[in-house]
């Protein structure tokens, strides 16, 4: 088993290719919208669908502005051990007027984990305490790809955590 060697990951939406992506389908969406002229919207049919055209524009508006709202405000999200306590500190939507949503929790007090395979690349993780209380915000966003090698990473170093793989 490979250990990392070290638990501190942190993403920045500025660095995340997901967001750049969708800036770029906004934009390719918003110049389709505008470089086309509705009622030319045949194929070769004649069939004509000119309501697509808008759909298409304001569609991509929306995307576009949405990943530019990202970039500008640059949210952070992660996670690492803090050097002083030990604790375990995660974070998102974090940026330079928002703290944004955060947890901490000593790795004495983590009773187990759960990453639940929804689909491919899609994990659902939980971590809960020793009272069996589930840790708000701790999720597969705030860890770094793939999720399970980190996990098993916390759980090499922390032993009496009990990490629960299904899906």
């Amino acid at each position: 088993m490979m250990v990392l060697k070290s638990l501190d990951y942190e993403r920045s939406a500025r660095r995340d290719l997901t967001v750049w992506l969708m800036l770029l389908v906004g934009l390719g969406f918003l110049a389709a919208g505008l470089s086309v002229v509705p009622e030319e919207n045949c194929n070769a049919a004649g069939e004509c669908a000119p309501w697509l055209v808008p759909v298409a524009k304001w569609m991509g508006a929306g995307f576009a502005l949405m990943a530019a709202g990202q970039l500008l405000a640059n949210p952070t999200r992660g996670c690492r051990i803090d050097p002083e306590s030990g604790d375990l500190i995660w974070w998102k939507n974090r940026n330079a007027a928002f703290p944004g949503q955060a947890g901490r929790i000593a790795p004495a007090q983590i009773a187990r984990i759960t990453l639940r395979r929804v689909s491919e690349g899609d994990d659902a993780i939980s971590l809960f305490d020793q009272d069996g209380q589930r840790q708000f915000w701790f999720d597969a966003e705030v860890l770094p790809w793939p999720q399970d090698r980190w996990l098993k990473a916390l759980v090499a170093r922390h032993p009496h955590i009990k990490l629960e793989i299904s899906g």
